[in-house]
């Protein structure tokens, strides 16, 4: 138990910090403060890949890479990551598809979905990077706070 809060504020961490990373970039690429980029789901990077990666690479670091502990988070963050590009990037084209048909067929009737769902293997790639990269630095700086 002793690992907990670590693990959890790393974990954390990634993801507030890919959120906002998320949010500037897209600020920027859009020229306008656009603060709902602060809870997308979708974009780069993955911040579900950069949590459940900060949390198996964390894991890891603590318990050892041959831990039961380390492969049941792996697994877990397999999971999350192969969800976040498949059933999401489905979701994703479905929603793209329905604004298309929507706006066609039922102009101004419907609100439009967001088609900012799921991720691209580049959005994941960095996701994965960005949780593995910050993992490694949190840690050694939070075992010497902690």
């Amino acid at each position: 138990m002793k690992n907990f809060p670590m693990v959890l504020l790393t974990a954390g961490c990634a993801q507030i910090l890919s959120q906002t990373f998320k949010l500037v970039f897209y600020s920027l690429k859009e020229g306008r403060f656009a603060p709902e980029y602060f809870v997308s789901p979708g974009g780069i990077p993955s911040a579900h890949s950069a949590f459940v990666t900060a949390l198996s690479v964390t894991v890891g670091l603590r318990s050892g890479f041959s831990s039961d502990i380390f492969a049941a988070c792996f697994v877990f963050s397999a999971i999350v990551i192969y969800d976040a590009f498949r059933l999401r990037g489905a979701v994703e084209e479905h929603a793209k598809l329905l604004n298309r048909l929507s706006a066609r067929h039922f102009p101004g009737e419907q609100k439009k979905l967001s088609e900012m769902v799921g991720h691209s293997l580049w959005e994941i790639f960095t996701g994965i990077a960005a949780g593995g990269i910050f993992a490694f630095i949190a840690t050694r700086i939070f075992t010497n706070i902690l």
